[in-house]
């Protein structure tokens, strides 16, 4: 299978302009940070940045995203360093694009097309290059648009329309046949997953997964906990296609280990719809390790982003252990992880903290085999009292009439207060 990249691969690097935009809500410093993280996107897929630039609007432009005037300036810019290609920070439409690179005289894209073509690279398993086509048709089918009258083999005007198509809509009605084609391959992919998923139940293997911004050392700690001799590299992206291990925890209990794709900030939506069958392991995890790159610049923004994802998949309500990774180069992965209740400070490249993060995630999997629901009336507030004395309150909300509380209860605890658990054991 041959991945359209949108990147054309050069014997030569390209030069690459960077523009970034601060709007109204967004501090400056959160754009140059983008830009930073582009700047590596850019590298990851191939070409060299010459140049950056930002602009201060109220407002996207409609016709040009950053105004003619803006363009202009561009245009200079891009022709002093000889540059390739100028590359958007935000999402462009496909009529932005379109105008463009019409005014500026090169190819014009955005960080999403840059995801899109480092995933296109990374791609190896038959699941993997299925999944990056079918986010990479989906962002370029709005885009075929505008490729001119001359490939129409259709007139206007009465009397003189025949049975012909047009070019653009042979293209499109290619890119859709191929687009449902892949979406039934992953189907299929699903319900294989389903049944190997039903196959661990029955074993009584609990799934751990991990998760965590792109580059945070996910992979290096799957070898770290399991021998798995999966590659780890100081790249972006290495990692696409999801790898299970087993791990034994302290107490000899046997768990399945997952790595996933990691995340980024403005993480494609074509790529989290593309990519749904593989981040079901996330949602239907007994628990997922967030590993946290501990000398990141921002740490809690990569933190945040990787949330955004969690919630749009589903999954923010699976348990999570953060895991502060790089504990070795410095002290801002113990500094960060005191800030989170129960993290652990590890180095998976020396394996210092392991330890501790296996009796963590242990006893993290044992507490949510103790945990219920108990919905207790108003009316009963010594029950709700004894609860808070006796167990280990997870959650507590407030409704009109009751109080719906998750704890952790020990067995003689469950049998106290069974009356009031939403499913008696």
């Amino acid at each position: 299978m041959s991945l359209p990249s949108t990147l054309i691969t050069r014997e030569f690097r390209e030069k690459i302009v960077l523009v970034g935009v601060v709007f109204p809500g967004t501090a400056a410093d959160t754009v140059e940070a983008n830009l930073d993280e582009l700047g590596l996107l850019v590298d990851t897929a191939g070409a060299d940045v010459v140049a950056r630039i930002t602009q201060r609007r109220d407002r996207p432009d409609p016709a040009t995203f950053v105004g003619r005037g803006k363009v202009a300036e561009l245009a200079a810019l891009s022709a002093t360093v000889d540059a390739d290609t100028v590359v958007f920070d935000d999402e462009l439409n496909p009529a932005q694009q379109r105008n463009l690179e019409k005014l500026l005289g090169r190819t014009a894209i955005d960080r999403t097309a840059v995801i899109l073509d480092i995933f296109a690279q990374n791609a190896r398993s038959p699941e993997g290059k299925a999944q990056v086509e079918l986010a990479l048709l989906r962002y370029r089918l709005p885009r075929l648009r505008g490729r001119g009258r001359a490939l129409s083999q259709q007139a206007g005007g009465i009397g003189t329309r025949g049975p012909g198509e047009t070019q653009l809509e042979v293209d499109r009605r290619r890119l859709v046949r191929r687009m449902h084609r892949l979406e039934a391959d992953l189907r299929e992919v699903t319900r294989t997953r389903e049944v190997q998923r039903r196959s661990r139940q029955r074993g009584r293997h609990r799934e751990i997964v991990l998760i965590g911004y792109t580059n945070a050392g996910k992979s290096t700690l799957l070898n770290r906990l399991t021998a798995a001799g999966v590659p780890a590299e100081d790249r972006l992206f290495v990692t696409l296609d999801p790898r299970t291990r087993q791990l034994a925890l302290p107490g000899g209990e046997t768990v399945l280990v997952t790595d996933t794709v990691g995340f980024v900030r403005k993480l494609p939506h074509e790529l989290v719809e593309a990519f749904k069958s593989t981040l079901d392991s996330v949602r239907l995890a007994d628990l997922a390790l967030h590993v946290v790159d501990g000398t990141a610049a921002d740490p809690e923004a990569q933190m945040g982003a990787v949330q955004e994802v969690l919630e749009e998949i589903g999954a923010a309500d699976v348990p999570q252990l953060v895991v502060v990774n790089k504990a070795d180069r410095g002290e801002g992965a113990e500094l960060l992880a005191r800030r989170h209740e129960g993290a652990v400070a590890v180095s998976a490249a020396t394996g210092e903290g392991v330890d501790v993060l296996l009796r963590a995630a242990a006893d993290r999997l044992r507490m949510a085999d103790r945990a219920v629901e108990l919905v207790i009336p108003w009316s009963r507030g010594d029950v709700l009292a004894a609860v808070h004395r006796e167990g280990e309150v997870v959650d507590q909300q407030a409704g009109e009439e009751a109080a719906r509380v998750h704890v952790v209860l020990d067995e003689a605890g469950r049998a106290r207060f069974r009356e009031f658990l939403v499913v008696p054991a």
